[in-house]
């Protein structure tokens, strides 16, 4: 035997076992892509139904939001509307009850004289026999 065919018995090996670890990654490819489709396959079965009932949900949510909106713009209405009777029942009462007011204090300042309505008088202790004051207004002076 010669080198060139020493040369080429030994390529032809290295090419089998070459093509030997070729065939097999590609045969345990093939059974990691079979695994992965049923993966995708039992991820879609269950995924639907999921989603089905997701959906519903934002429906739901959605019916809800659409409820809480119609109520808070009847809420607003309603606020607008009492603000609106407030203004128009102090413009239309408050002004005649400030004048009775007035009127009752000035009847009452002209009847019972310098009393106790007059602000600015000398302020009027009152002194309680028996009774002893808090320590904390003690100190205080």
């Amino acid at each position: 035997m010669s080198g060139g065919e020493v040369a080429g018995i030994l390529v032809a090996v290295f090419w089998a076992i070459l093509v030997s670890f070729l065939a097999v990654a590609l045969a345990r490819l093939a059974q990691t892509l079979k695994a992965a489709t049923q993966l995708v396959a039992d991820v879609t079965e269950q995924a639907v139904p999921l989603l089905a009932d997701a959906s519903r949900a934002v429906r739901s949510a959605q019916t809800q939001i659409d409820r809480v909106d119609a109520i808070a713009s009847d809420v607003q209405e309603v606020t607008s509307n009492a603000s609106a009777l407030s203004a128009t029942v102090a413009s239309t009462f408050g002004g005649p009850l400030v004048k009775v007011a007035a009127f009752g204090y000035g009847v009452r300042r002209a009847l019972g004289g310098r009393g106790k309505d007059v602000p600015g008088g000398p302020a009027r202790r009152s002194v309680i026999v028996g009774r002893t004051v808090p320590a904390a207004r003690r100190k205080r002076k």
